[in-house]
């Protein structure tokens, strides 16, 4: 466990004491009417010393749940420390999230820019503002996503292989899946852990969609991994994990084979055998029905909750490879 001084912080030029409460605007840029656009960020401190935890939600601007999720745990108070220091992002990208898409204005998908340039397009220029005024204070990082393109991922928790500090913290946190998956290049959790920093990536739900059981996942996870750190408020009690998470090392999407309207047949999560029903494609007219078959077992942590398909199109991603 990362202890630090209880020294000054400093962000964005602006000094929070130990002991201190405060809500700093992260000056993203100006929209085209010259009105400003700030992304808030809610820092409480305690007087006592300890770790920096960061938690950030909304890279994408259409993951609304992970924002749910950031903004649950400041409005109960959960973001108020025993000991050191927590941070809330709840909106990285807000111009996505102001306008219901994925990607910054200039088009751009903000969690493939980083660490971004000082001069370069907008995307970038808010990656790198994170990375060298908000990143080199923290010690731990949970940032939270969705499934997109209409795909609804079960609650999970992604992390790269044999890193022992990761495996500890994921099953701390206690989502119902951790799924092993390397770093993608110019990725936020890429840079984290280029830097040094440790970061669990929350994945549950879909865009546009706040879920109850995703939020309860994500609150309840966060709760734990404070509580382990020892700055969980001694006012919340921490739940255990209903069902121990399961490893994943190895999975796979299945695809359509046909076109039509598509229905899953199976709840997500479920633990499944090769050949089983899972769900099936029909088209408009009731001419034909054709049974989606898994074509290997494992759990099902992904299903496609579009109405329509296309043949090639992704309907579930299963496990193929447990940990041992």
């Amino acid at each position: 466990m990362i202890v630090q001084k209880n020294s000054i912080l400093t962000i964005l030029n602006t000094k929070i004491h130990p002991g201190e409460s405060k809500e700093i605007n992260f000056d993203v840029a100006k929209l085209h009417t010259s009105s400003s656009v700030d992304v808030p960020i809610i820092i409480e401190r305690s007087k006592k010393p300890g770790p920096t935890v960061l938690f950030t939600a909304g890279i994408h601007g259409d993951e609304v749940n992970g924002v749910e999720i950031v903004r649950q745990l400041i409005a109960k108070g959960i973001n108020k420390p025993k000991i050191g220091t927590i941070i809330c992002i709840p909106v990285i990208n807000i111009f996505g999230f102001i306008n219901l898409k994925r990607e910054f204005p200039d088009g751009r998908d903000l969690n493939r820019v980083f660490p971004g340039t000082i001069d370069g397009s907008l995307a970038s220029r808010v990656a790198h503002k994170l990375i060298h005024d908000v990143i080199p204070n923290v010690d731990y990082i949970i940032d939270f996503h969705t499934g997109g393109s209409g795909r609804f991922n079960a609650p999970q928790i992604r992390i790269i292989k044999e890193n022992k500090q990761l495996n500890n913290l994921a099953k701390v946190f206690g989502a119902p899946f951790v799924l092993y998956s390397k770093n993608l290049n110019k990725s936020f959790r890429d840079t984290c852990f280029k830097l040094g920093k440790p970061m669990l990536l929350f994945e549950g739900g879909k865009s546009f969609h706040i879920d109850d059981v995703i939020t309860n996942s994500g609150v309840n996870g966060s709760k734990r991994v404070l509580h382990f750190l020892g700055m969980l408020n001694t006012k919340f009690t921490v739940s255990k994990p209903k069902k121990e998470c399961v490893f994943i090392n190895e999975s796979r999407w299945q695809r359509a084979n046909f076109s039509g309207m598509f229905r899953a047949s199976i709840p997500i999560g479920s633990l499944i055998k090769k050949g089983d029903v899972i769900g099936n494609i029909t088209d408009p007219y009731g001419k034909f029905n054709q049974f989606v078959k898994a074509q290997n077992s494992g759990y099902i942590i992904n299903v496609n909750e579009s109405p329509i398909v296309y043949q090639g199109d992704a309907l579930f991603h299963i496990s193929s490879k447990l940990k041992r």
